[in-house]
C-alpha cells in the first residue's frame, strides 16, 4: 500500500496567546477558531468565580467550588493557575492533554503567568505568541471604543499593559497588531508552520519507512 501524508500522525500543540488588555488576543483567538473549525479548540478554564447570567457551565468556563479547586491543585490535575480579584482559576490538564494525543491544537487567551506556568509544564508542547499594540496612543484609543469600563479603570490597565509589555522576550513569536486581519493571517501563518514541525508530527518516521519500502 502506498503512504499517504494525509494520514500521518501528528500530536497537537498548546498555542497560547497574551497581550495587553485590548491589544486584540481574544479576536484573534475567537476568529482562528471560527477558521479551523474542529481542528482546534479554545481551552476552557475552571474558576471559583460565581456564574453571571450571560455565562454558561461548560462554555465559558467550568464553575466550581474552592474545595474541589483544592483537591484538583493538590492532585496535580492543573496545568497552570491564578487568583484574580478574590478568585481562582486555573487550566484543567486532562481535556487538554486528550486533544494533544489526539492531534487536536489548543488556544489559550492567558497572560504571561499563564503562559509561563504552561510552559514550565509541557514545554515541548506550547507555542507561545506575544501580541503588541501598534502604540500605547492606539491602546488607549480601543480601550475607549469599548465604552465598558470607566476613565480610572482604563488608566489602570495601560498602566498593567506597561508592566505586561515588559514580558514579551518570553514568547517564541511577536505580532504587533496595526490591522486585525493581517495579525490574524500571521498567527495562522505560525500555527501552519508548527503543525508541520518534525518532531510533532508522530508518524513520520512509519510513513517515511511505507516510502522506502514501495516499488
Amino acid at each position: 500500500m502506498a503512504a499517504k501524508a494525509s494520514n500521518l500522525k501528528r500530536r497537537g500543540l498548546m498555542l497560547v496567546l497574551s497581550s495587553p488588555s485590548g491589544a486584540g488576543k481574544s479576536s484573534i483567538s475567537r476568529s482562528l477558531i471560527t477558521e479551523e473549525g474542529d481542528r482546534i479548540f479554545l481551552s476552557i478554564s475552571v474558576t471559583t468565580r460565581p456564574r453571571r447570567p450571560s455565562e454558561v457551565e461548560g462554555i465559558h468556563y467550568h464553575f466550581i467550588d474552592a474545595a474541589r479547586y483544592g483537591r484538583m491543585r493538590e492532585g496535580g490535575d492543573l496545568l497552570e493557575w491564578a487568583e484574580v480579584h478574590g478568585n481562582l482559576y486555573a487550566t484543567p490538564a486532562a481535556p487538554v492533554e486528550e486533544a494533544l494525543d489526539r492531534g487536536l491544537d489548543v488556544v489559550f487567551d492567558i497572560d504571561w503567568q499563564g503562559a509561563s506556568q504552561l510552559f514550565a509544564a509541557k514545554p515541548d508542547d506550547v507555542v507561545r505568541v506575544f501580541i503588541l499594540p501598534p502604540s500605547m496612543a492606539e491602546l488607549k484609543a480601543r480601550l475607549e471604543r469599548r465604552a465598558e469600563d470607566k476613565t480610572e479603570i482604563i488608566a489602570g490597565r495601560l498602566a498593567n499593559a506597561r508592566d505586561e509589555i515588559e514580558h514579551w522576550p518570553e514568547y517564541d513569536y511577536i505580532v504587533v497588531n496595526e490591522d486585525l486581519d493581517r495579525s490574524l493571517a500571521n498567527v495562522r501563518s505560525i500555527l501552519v508552520a508548527e503543525r508541520n514541525r518534525r518532531d510533532r508530527q508522530i508518524g513520520l518516521a512509519d510513513f517515511v519507512a511505507k516510502l522506502k519500502s514501495e516499488k
